[in-house]
């Protein structure tokens, strides 16, 4: 199947596929005689593949690993278990620090609605934020 039918077929352009292609996620393909692409009917599935493990947040170089160990002759089910395991511990640590964040924000909006900006001295840059010397209102210096 051309680049266009293959297009078609797996809702991307063809400039992604073309893309996949160079990014060794999809094996280039035969050519015809008049040099047109002809993808076999399995590039639809690996494209499907590929938009589904994206969706579920691994990135390409990912996704190429896994392919990888598929086109060796091995089931890569194993290597895709710890990937996801993986992005679950980042999302959790992602969560935690953004509650974190949420909690820290929530302070500072009190601490913004009782802050007269007329009581500002010229040593405060914004009193919001630190409200004080040595006073950071219980919140956690950023990394």
């Amino acid at each position: 199947m051309r680049t266009g039918e293959l297009a078609a077929v797996s809702g991307l352009t063809a400039k992604t596929i073309r893309f996949y292609e160079q990014a060794g996620l999809l094996p280039q393909p035969p050519r015809t005689r008049g040099g047109y692409r002809d993808y076999p009917p399995q590039a639809a599935h690996r494209l499907a593949f590929i938009r589904e493990a994206q969706a579920a947040g691994l990135t390409l170089a990912e996704i190429r690993s896994v392919l990888d160990v598929r086109d060796s002759g091995e089931a890569p089910c194993v290597h895709v278990a710890a990937l996801i395991t993986q992005h679950l511990a980042d999302i959790e640590r992602r969560m935690a620090e953004l509650r974190a964040t949420r909690t820290a924000l929530r302070t500072l909006a009190r601490r913004a609605a009782a802050t007269d900006p007329s009581t500002s001295t010229e040593a405060d840059i914004c009193r919001i934020i630190t409200s004080g010397p040595g006073d950071n209102a219980g919140l956690s210096p950023q990394k």
